[in-house]
């Protein structure tokens, strides 16, 4: 595992994108919460947007991150429970060049514990698209913070043994 061998820490380019019909910047806590947690952690926060839910604003989004900011990381936060308006999963998984299952495994076993059987109704998912990393999360503001602490920022961290997602971002 060759991709493993990195010791350093590196920023990393990460755009975050919070999916709602009814937030703005101001009142987007959780979109707050994940830049300053990934800008305290030493990451560059490339851009913050707020896109209504739906697959085609959600997908220009993302694809605006990809090849206009060359985001290295977006991390999208809403859209991902069950309610007919949430289709994030939907936007995003068909366009995973890999899907990575056991960041939404991982984060509903942790989600357990804090809400119990409910989290069979997160939809969180993760994947790969042209090279960058693209995390799902819920829309809470205590899922986002879950999700960060647990397992994103260890996993940006090219110092976290045995491995993390830096070194397949090809730093």
């Amino acid at each position: 595992m060759g991709h493993c061998q990195q010791q350093e820490f590196s920023s990393l380019r990460v755009k975050v994108i919070t999916v709602s019909d009814s937030r703005d910047l101001d009142s987007d806590k959780s979109g707050a919460l994940i830049c300053k947690k990934l800008t305290a952690a030493g990451h560059e926060v490339t851009s913050r947007e707020i896109v209504v839910d739906t697959i085609d604003d959600i997908r220009h989004s993302l694809n605006q991150a990809i090849v206009n900011e060359q985001a290295q990381v977006i991390i999208l936060n809403g859209g991902t429970g069950v309610a007919p308006r949430d289709q994030t999963p939907e936007a995003i998984e068909p366009l995973f060049d890999k899907h990575l299952p056991g960041f939404g495994e991982l984060f509903r076993h942790l989600s357990f514990s804090e809400i119990g059987a409910a989290t069979i109704q997160s939809r969180a998912t993760a994947g790969m698209i042209n090279g960058a990393v693209v995390f799902s999360l819920p829309g809470s503001t205590q899922a986002c913070r879950l999700a960060i602490d647990e397992i994103i920022l260890p996993q940006l961290d090219a110092r976290t043994k045995p491995c993390s997602f830096s070194a397949l971002l090809g730093l």
